[in-house]
């Protein structure tokens, strides 16, 4: 009968391994998160000219400044609290006014851009120029 050997010596059918090997990857980040839905760079009109970043990508900054969200133009953000440089760190993906973040230790949150300001986590975050 073919199998894989279990660590134990337990020889276990090929198929079970590979239903196992399914449902351990049914447990990662959404698809979407996995790979980016879109680019958050865009190109400008003019042919063979650098890209531009994508509007989002900069610094977002509670009132008070104690969270501050730095959008890096390569899909990854850094998050500051208070005192605490890079208290969190992940990626992000924005899809329209729309921005889902991953933290690096799977950790999910989501968030909206409305009129030029972020929600998110009941937070409201503004863009420091």
């Amino acid at each position: 009968m073919a199998g894989a050997r279990l660590s134990h010596g337990w020889r276990a059918p090929l198929a079970a391994v590979v239903s196992l090997g399914a449902a351990a990857s049914a447990l990662s980040a959404p698809p979407h998160l996995q790979t980016p839905k879109v680019s958050i760079m865009t190109k400008t009109s003019a042919p063979g000219s650098p890209t531009a970043p994508h509007p989002y990508v900069g610094m977002w900054v509670t009132a008070d400044g104690r969270i501050r969200h730095n959008l890096l133009p390569n899909g990854r953000y850094d998050e500051a609290r208070g005192a605490k440089e890079s208290a969190y760190q992940g990626r992000y993906v924005v899809t329209g006014d729309h921005i889902d973040y991953v933290d690096d230790t799977g950790f999910t949150a989501d968030g909206d851009f409305i009129d030029g300001v972020l929600h998110h986590a009941g937070m409201i975050l503004y863009r420091r120029t």
